[in-house]
């Protein structure tokens, strides 16, 4: 009895035993299981986490484009919009109609095909887009679409400009070229001494305005191309009695008194001086050609705050409210006739709102017809607004 009860115990034991290893093997199992779901938990995470990221630095990165884009699903539901694209929401005037145009675009890509399209917006302002819409493929199918919309209203404009440029270069230097042309055949067929002589003249004087065309284009492309133009302090009364100097001959002739308010000699401006003393001799210049004989024509400058004032005032025969807005233009002529007869060439008020935006400063007219013109050019000071202001007075 005593061997069988041994043994049954014995049994137990070992029964005991195999019970105890699998619990711990099966604790152990159950450790390993819940530190791999830890750590599938915590790689989930750290993937959400940068699924999160990557998809925030996109947006801001979409944000900063400056096209607008807009992204679809398959069925045309809306999934991402940049903040370029944010100004058609509830859109007012003529960007419903872009929105419109987008739209119709992008069912198109959905369909398969790309699709682009130039709008014109009346405004205003006055503006054109370049609407493109691409499919979004995934294995061959489309599961969704891309618009985009790009503000192209200056390369348009610049392209416009280009033409004009062009166009009206090519017509100022072929009326003189071909005045030229004509004027030497008929002086190689006269024998006449007087005739010649007279002819001789008129070359003289239309190859002076071809000269004066070519010298205002060199210094208009001049100008424009100087990204870092040379500045230096110069005083404004400087400018103003240079400027005078410059054109007192042709007011003489002319028969137009000018007239100098004296200007305050501390007051300076950073400025190239060629340039700028050429856009005064250029607004000085056309107030005589355009004012009457004993009208004067009246030059000074005035302290308004940080900036000063430098103004050109005729007596003349003005500009029509229809063109002030065209004046500035290169090759602008408000009389073609008139400014023919005074020798201009359609390009000094473009040199001198050139000049004047170069240094930082704006250039306004007030004209009424038959009253005469006042152009008024604001530049930043040198020395200071209210210290040069409170020494002046």
């Amino acid at each position: 009895m005593s061997g069988a009860v041994v043994v049954l115990a014995l049994a137990g034991w070992l029964c005991v035993a195999v019970i105890v290893l699998q619990l711990r093997t099966r604790s152990r199992e159950l450790r390993e299981a819940r530190d791999a779901l830890d750590d599938a938990r915590e790689r989930a995470g750290d993937g959400i986490a940068n699924a999160e990221a990557r998809q925030h630095w996109l947006t801001g990165a979409l944000d900063q484009a400056p096209d607008g884009i807009v992204v679809v699903d398959r069925i045309g539901r809306e999934v991402f919009r940049n903040a370029a694209s944010r100004r058609f929401d509830g859109a007012p005037h003529g960007e419903v109609l872009a929105l419109d145009a987008l739209t119709e675009l992008l069912r198109s890509a959905l369909e398969g095909h790309s699709a682009e399209r130039e709008l014109q917006l009346f405004g205003p302002p006055r503006q054109a887009l370049l609407l493109r819409a691409y499919p979004l493929r995934r294995s061959g199918e489309v599961v969704g679409a891309v618009g985009f919309s790009r503000d192209i209203t200056e390369a348009r404009r610049v392209e416009s400009v280009r033409r004009d440029f062009v166009a009206n270069v090519s017509h100022e230097l072929k009326t003189p070229i071909g005045a030229l042309a004509l004027l030497a055949e008929t002086m190689a067929s006269s024998d006449d001494p007087d005739v010649v002589r007279k002819l001789a003249e008129r070359v003289v004087r239309e190859a002076d305005r071809l000269a004066l065309i070519v010298d205002d284009l060199l210094d208009l492309s001049l100008i424009e191309a100087q990204e870092s133009p040379t500045r230096e302090p110069m005083p404004v009364a400087v400018l103003v009695d240079e400027a005078v100097d410059v054109v007192q001959a042709a007011a003489d002739v002319a028969g137009v008194p000018v007239r100098v308010a004296p200007a305050p000699p501390e007051v300076e401006v950073s400025c190239d001086h060629r340039q700028l003393r050429s856009a005064l001799v250029n607004l000085l210049d056309n107030a005589i050609k355009y004012s009457a004989p004993g009208d004067p024509v009246e030059v000074g400058a005035t302290l308004v705050g940080e900036r000063v004032a430098l103004t050109v005032r005729d007596h003349g025969i003005g500009i029509p409210t229809r063109d002030l807005e065209r004046i500035f233009e290169r090759f602008y002529r408000v009389d073609r006739a008139r400014s023919r007869d005074t020798g201009g060439t359609g390009l000094g008020l473009s040199i001198v709102r050139h000049v004047v935006q170069a240094h930082g400063g704006e250039v306004h007219v007030a004209s009424r017809e038959g009253e005469g013109s006042t152009f008024t050019v604001y530049l930043p000071l040198t020395n200071g607004g209210p210290r040069a202001l409170s020494e002046a007075s």
